[in-house]
């Protein structure tokens, strides 16, 4: 058979699988059972035995090989001009194609899954100030104790003296203690790297990112330590199958505050206090202000850094990528996109209710 009518043959393709994507995500369960409980954990744990041992990351290495064919395809296409955009277009549908096929096939329909409020039978509902306080004054009273723990001061900002690759390779430790209560979150075989593209990565805005066609997770090597221990949980979430930025939130905030390290724990504190404030602040500043008032100075000073760190990467084309991630969310599901990543308070509201905090707090 010739090339043209392969490449003709795999955009036609492209479209049936549109088709095929938009018919499934119409049935979350059947996704959940045979897919993200049934095939993806094995796919996954293939990707993490056969590549988890390589001290650098192979995704990294796949996106600068795709990112030089992508030139010398445009390349290319200049090149032969209108005389073949026929025959260009249908071979660039079919590299669309396949990968579109592979993205779903190792990882990407995973963000059409049962959400996480029906999985742990969670009340899903529109959460309110009086909701809200609660929250984020359990989580202030855990971020202060974890914080005296460390620095035996209140006014002295938390400075972790384990090395990142250690910070990142403990990760783990959070998931199998979390498992022993919540099966659902065992992680074996961790396959969880330093990106290679840390540089290129802080000044789009990114803190880290899961490759699909690697099945590795890989972080931003250069945030601020009391970050990575929270932003290397998240990725592993996602790495178990959970694509939805919120509940990838969420599920790194289990992991971080069960993990027998406190540093892991005031990093998990930290990041959803946050979110908690900022939620809360969205409906009344007032009472959002008189939480950040009740806050030590040890833990502002580490706020702060965090903030400072992103603040002195910013940059024009930020926000040009932060728009095409966006854009990247909302056609997979996530209507919230970016907005997403705050969206893990709801489902910390109802993780409360349903469970408390009460034992942590002891």
């Amino acid at each position: 058979m010739k090339k043209q009518n392969i490449h003709k043959i795999l955009t036609i393709l492209f479209v049936a699988q549109l088709v095929f994507i938009a018919l499934i995500s119409r049935f979350p369960s059947l996704v959940e059972k045979y897919y993200s409980n049934g095939i993806y954990p094995f796919i996954s744990l293939i990707f993490r035995s056969t590549l988890g041992w390589i001290p650098f990351s192979i995704g990294d290495v796949y996106y600068f090989l795709l990112g030089i064919f992508l030139i010398i395809s445009i390349y290319f296409l200049f090149k032969n001009g209108l005389k073949k955009i026929k025959e260009s277009f249908f071979r660039f549908g079919a590299y669309i194609s396949v990968f579109y096929f592979l993205f779903n096939l190792l990882w990407g329909l995973n963000y059409y899954k049962d959400s996480l409020f029906n999985t742990l039978d969670l009340e899903q509902k529109e959460y309110t100030v009086d909701d809200l306080v609660p929250l984020a004054e359990d989580l202030l009273t855990l971020a202060k104790r974890t914080h005296f723990q460390i620095t035996q001061n209140d006014t002295i900002k938390v400075t972790i003296k384990n090395s990142k690759e250690s910070i990142i390779q403990e990760v783990e430790k959070g998931y199998k203690s979390l498992s022993k209560t919540h099966p659902q979150f065992e992680y074996q075989r961790k396959s969880i790297k330093k990106s290679l593209f840390s540089l290129p990565l802080t000044f789009m805005g990114f803190s880290g990112y899961f490759n699909p066609l690697s099945g590795e997770a890989q972080v931003d090597y250069l945030v601020p330590k009391t970050d990575l221990s929270m932003i290397s949980s998240h990725e592993v979430a996602h790495q178990l199958g959970f694509a939805s930025e919120s509940e990838a939130n969420f599920i790194g905030f289990l992991a971080t505050t069960h993990h027998p390290k406190n540093y892991y724990r005031y990093s998990g504190y930290t990041k959803a206090l946050r979110y908690s404030i900022a939620a809360i602040y969205g409906k009344d500043s007032i009472r959002a202000k008189q939480i950040i008032d009740s806050i030590p100075k040890g833990i502002l000073k580490n706020i702060r850094e965090s903030q400072d760190f992103w603040k002195s990467y910013q940059n024009r084309a930020e926000p040009f990528f932060k728009i095409f991630y966006d854009n990247y969310l909302k056609a997979n599901q996530q209507k919230d996109g970016i907005k997403g990543y705050s969206k893990m308070v709801g489902l910390l509201v109802a993780y409360r209710e349903k469970y408390g905090f009460e034992g942590i707090l002891k």
